[in-house]
């Protein structure tokens, strides 16, 4: 498919006709939905729930690793450390932007 300067010209004219007449009409309004009903607080709250389960997993293998327990294993007790840590540094990272965007809705003038 070879693409030519008429012919691009030619469709650019013919689209700019079609969205002068109306027959191009942009969708402007979208409904942005909370299509789970929960609410931010919820959300917020089971995230934080989820990083202290991972952190009490990750301590509960280290505990069972440091007691010579045979069952856990060194790289098991060792990517849990890592999810607890990734996940605890997301929260944080979650927080910062939350209090950045705070400071910048007060700092509004009204």
């Amino acid at each position: 498919m070879q693409i030519g300067a008429n012919s691009l010209l030619q469709e650019m004219q013919s689209l700019s006709g079609e969205a002068k007449l109306g027959a191009i009409s942009p969708n402007i309004t979208q409904q942005v939905a909370n299509t789970s009903g929960s609410d931010f607080g919820q959300l917020l709250s089971q995230a934080v729930g989820s990083v202290n389960a991972l952190q009490a997993n990750s301590s509960d293998l280290q505990t069972r690793l440091d007691m010579g327990d045979t069952r856990v294993s060194l790289s098991d007790t060792v990517i849990a450390r890592e999810k607890a840590s990734v996940a605890f540094e997301a929260s944080v990272q979650v927080r910062n932007k939350l209090v950045e965007a705070y400071k910048e809705i007060m700092s509004m003038p009204v």
